[in-house]
């Protein structure tokens, strides 16, 4: 059942709450005086919104999710707070940057690019223990016990698929966790896993080469008798994990019959002086190798790096941590920018969660959702905010709070998805994609 283009005002409007407020009462009553009635009113502010959500133009054609597990510290990175008590601000120093923003020590090479991306300071959710807060930040829902949801991937894959005969979604080096697959989505809408890290001198992408011993002609004998089985297999079942078989076969075979996309995942192609921009390291070189996908037509690509849950020596783990980051973060932008690609790939880094505002006995920081930090860079994305705030020593938000189903419906907004389309569960249950969700316009170009 297709949803009417009717929606409700903004729950952040001063008049218009979750409920009427005393306040919104009495401005619909002066309002109505006026000859406008409490209906005019809410139909009115309905359509502004459907006009602003129209007038936003789709930007981005590929997404780079950059996911940090573990819930990376928010004052030790993108919202210092060098006002408060030691035991608060912790021990690392703030810089400037060339907006005249702070950021931590940890990011000068991203501090000195500020300009060029935003930082959400008021990402809020209320799940702290690190599973149910993974599924925030990629589904855009809460977790449920009667939904499985599906990814952003996995409804990118099914929304627009493949393009170039590569797949739409790519995991590096891995599928992350359970929640970056397909929920009640058919399985054939799941990320394609490298299996494998860039970094490696040994780096091979999994199954995209043929087994040793068999030559073009014995492969395409082999598809085609597999072809012929499958057929008759298929008039018999018809399970789901059949159907994603034949999807990820075939999509195998178009990638090993196209060598412009099978070259794609060679990462061995990039200029040494480009690599060593990036930084020989995990986060460098798997930032690369999402540049070369998005490049070549992977529609969102899911990276992961490093282990940010960090109960102890948080200083320590922080220095030893974020610079190959951000040295590989600070090269993606320049790379994504150099090409002429950044205005059209939305970068996003996420983390499940923030740390505590004050450092416990072991100068670590523990589980934190009331308020972290998000970056986010092209695609759509202004460069050079600062959206919302938190509170003075980053215990919760101060200004303008951002859900993960706001930045989630704000991704497929910017990729030209409806977030509020409906999407069929088994048992022909209509879900939406996302519930509720409300555009970020203030970053949006």
């Amino acid at each position: 059942m297709k949803r009417s283009a009717f929606r409700f005002p903004s729950q952040r409007n001063p008049c218009f709450g979750n409920s009427l407020s005393r306040r919104g009462m009495l401005a619909a009553g002066a309002m109505s005086g006026f000859g406008l009635t409490l209906p005019d009113l809410l139909m009115r502010q309905a359509f502004a919104e459907q006009k602003t959500y129209d007038a936003i133009k789709a930007k981005a054609k590929s997404v780079i999710h950059v996911f940090l597990p573990g819930g990376m510290a928010q004052q030790e990175s993108f919202d210092p707070k060098p006002y408060s008590p030691l035991e608060y601000r912790g021990e690392l120093r703030p810089i400037k940057t060339t907006t005249g923003e702070h950021f931590c020590e940890t990011v000068p090479q991203l501090a000195k690019r500020a300009d060029k991306f935003s930082i959400i300071r008021s990402m809020t959710h209320g799940e702290a223990a690190h599973p149910r807060g993974v599924h925030n930040m990629f589904t855009g829902y809460k977790p449920s016990p009667a939904v499985q949801y599906p990814s952003f991937g996995a409804v990118v894959s099914h929304e627009y698929g493949p393009r170039n005969n590569l797949p739409p979604y790519v995991c590096i080096p891995n599928v992350p966790n359970e929640f970056a697959g397909t929920g009640y989505l058919p399985s054939s809408y799941g990320g394609f896993a490298l299996g494998s890290d860039p970094a490696r001198g040994d780096f091979k992408v999994r199954d995209l080469n043929l087994a040793g011993g068999v030559d073009e002609q014995r492969f395409l004998r082999r598809k085609s008798a597999l072809q012929i089985v499958n057929h008759s297999f298929d008039q018999m079942h018809t399970a789901d994990n059949v159907g994603a078989m034949d999807t990820f076969y075939e999509r195998a075979y178009d990638l090993l019959d196209t060598p412009a996309a099978k070259e794609a995942f060679d990462i061995n192609k990039e200029d040494n002086k480009l690599r060593d921009k990036y930084g020989r390291s995990e986060a460098g070189q798997r930032l690369l190798m999402s540049r070369r996908l998005v490049e070549a037509g992977v529609r969102l690509v899911t990276m992961t790096y490093g282990q940010w849950d960090m109960h102890q020596n948080l200083t320590g783990n922080m220095k030893k941590t974020m610079p190959s980051l951000d040295q590989g973060l600070a090269a993606l932008i320049d790379d994504l920018s150099d090409r002429g690609m950044l205005d059209e790939t939305l970068v996003m880094v996420t983390s499940e969660f923030g740390r505590t505002p004050k450092v416990n006995t072991d100068a670590g920081r523990d589980h934190w959702p009331k308020v972290f930090s998000v970056m986010l860079a092209g695609g759509g994305i202004k460069g050079g905010i600062i959206h919302g705030a938190s509170d003075s020593t980053a215990a919760e938000p101060d200004s303008d709070p951002v859900s993960p189903a706001d930045l989630a419906a704000t991704m497929y907004r910017l990729l030209g998805i409806v977030s509020d389309k409906e999407l069929m569960a088994p048992g022909d249950r209509p879900i939406e994609i996302v519930d509720g969700g409300k555009l970020i316009t203030s970053l949006m170009a």
